[in-house]
């Protein structure tokens, strides 16, 4: 069975670049150019029926949710819960990373009550089940990691988080610059520097990657190249380890693309606003504008509880300089495991911010809503308002609790109202304006 890159290349367009392309409204053949060039992804994986949204240059910018329990809170519906509020909110994709309780029955629990694309990171449940045998995650078998991973993909997972990209040549970068400020905070990454520095060998997914694309390729799954050396602090961004880890994956992901294999390359997860435009250039440069996937970015260290605003800060400009998929941040990021109403907040934030970068990436295709918004305010269209919203349950929550006296008013104003005072003496003018719009829109 040929993969989808593999299909592009052949000038085929499948049904799920259709289903794509009717996602962001673009023609099939716009998807199935992007796939053949290494620059638009699509899910594949034919073990699992799954919604099919595109990823990629000169589409919106898509939106992870992640859930997933820990060793101290396994609820399981409560999982399901997080992973259906992801859903009904507007997440493209789900990752499914839990690290506690019985992982295989969680995943499928979670599979089973969605229709998103679902991504994972094996190397969690290879880690964790050697760390429950051995006692220790160095005691970890590549072959047992590398099953798991044809494990994963024949359950129909979409999209793993393997970090390939951190090997003895990029450790010796980290050692080298005197480690970090902010210590090592993906936990794969974590894993595998572990691994590597007590068993003073290579790092498998890495010394082994055909063994890894071969899996990738007979599942037609997406190989999303882990940022296991992302910053978690802002002082450590864009340092020599991070950028070898970049440099390593950008020459892997040409070398699974040649195999016929779909890649994304991750990004930096704690970085300044000031170096975000950088960050975006080099990844486009080093990989032949691979999908980028940009973990947050969280753009300061000190705004616990509110991570979500600061990241939904780095992820508008992510978007706005070229990242193509945005992971989320909840409020209780660096603090506590997030509930259904934190991964609500989350989704909201990261979906505001994707749309806030599009407007500047994509142009009048994404400021067209932002236009039907202002008409329908001026002319007090509380129904267009609503339907036009990103956030419309919670406009209309909000409305309803501090109901008005005049119904085309709110209460900040009442009959104060700024558009309601002038507009008498411009009737004519919005009979005129009205008419353009309906013109435009007809056209």
């Amino acid at each position: 069975m040929k993969t989808q890159l593999e299909l592009a290349r052949d000038g085929v367009i499948t049904e799920a670049m259709k289903e794509a392309a009717v996602y962001d409204d673009v023609t099939p053949e716009f998807i199935r150019e992007g796939i053949a060039k290494g620059q638009i992804v699509i899910y594949g994986n034919p073990n699992r029926k799954a919604r099919v949204i595109g990823i990629g240059k000169g589409l919106k910018t898509k939106v992870n949710a992640s859930i997933g329990t820990s060793p101290d809170i396994i609820d399981v519906e409560m999982e399901v819960k997080k992973a259906q509020t992801a859903e009904k909110y507007g997440a493209d994709t789900l990752m499914e990373l839990s690290t506690g309780g019985d992982l295989i029955k969680i995943r499928k629990r979670v599979l089973d009550s969605i229709s998103l694309t679902v991504g994972t990171v094996p190397l969690y449940q290879a880690a964790i089940e050697t760390n429950k045998k051995t006692g220790s995650v160095v005691h970890m078998e590549a072959d047992f990691l590398f099953d798991v991973i044809e494990q994963q993909a024949e359950e129909g997972i979409g999209f793993m988080a393997i970090h390939c990209g951190i090997n003895l040549i990029t450790l010796e970068r980290l050692k080298r610059q005197g480690y970090r400020y902010g210590g090592l905070v993906s936990r794969g990454g974590s894993f595998l520097t572990a691994w590597m520095n007590h068993n003073k060998k290579e790092n498998p997914l890495y010394e082994q990657i055909d063994r890894l694309i071969d899996i990738m390729k007979k599942h037609d799954v997406i190989l999303s190249l882990g940022n296991g050396l992302r910053a978690g602090a802002v002082h450590d961004s864009t340092d020599r380890a991070q950028i070898q880890e970049l440099i390593i994956n950008s020459e892997i992901a040409e070398y699974a693309q040649s195999r016929g294999v779909q890649i994304i390359v991750e990004g930096p997860g704690h970085i300044p606003i000031d170096e975000i435009e950088a960050n975006v250039l080099i990844q486009k440069r080093l990989s032949n504008n691979a999908p980028f996937y940009m973990l947050g970015p969280i753009t300061t260290d000190i705004a616990p509880g509110y991570d979500h605003i600061s990241s939904a800060i780095g992820a508008a400009l992510s978007s706005r300089y070229g990242a193509d998929f945005i992971c989320y941040v909840t409020p209780p990021e660096h603090l506590a495991l997030p509930g259904p109403d934190d991964v609500r907040e989350g989704v909201m934030a990261a979906r505001i911010a994707a749309h806030v970068g599009d407007m500047v990436k994509l142009k009048d295709k994404a400021k067209n809503l932002d236009l039907k918004m202002g008409i329908a305010r001026r002319d007090l269209d509380w129904k267009t308002q609503y339907e036009t919203a990103l956030t419309k349950e919670r406009a209309q929550e909000i409305r309803n609790s501090r109901p008005p006296m005049d119904e085309d008013t709110c209460t900040m104003c009442g009959s104060l109202c700024s558009l309601k005072g002038v507009m008498k003496y411009y009737e004519e003018d919005l009979n005129k304006s009205r008419k353009k719009s309906a013109a435009n829109a007809a056209f």
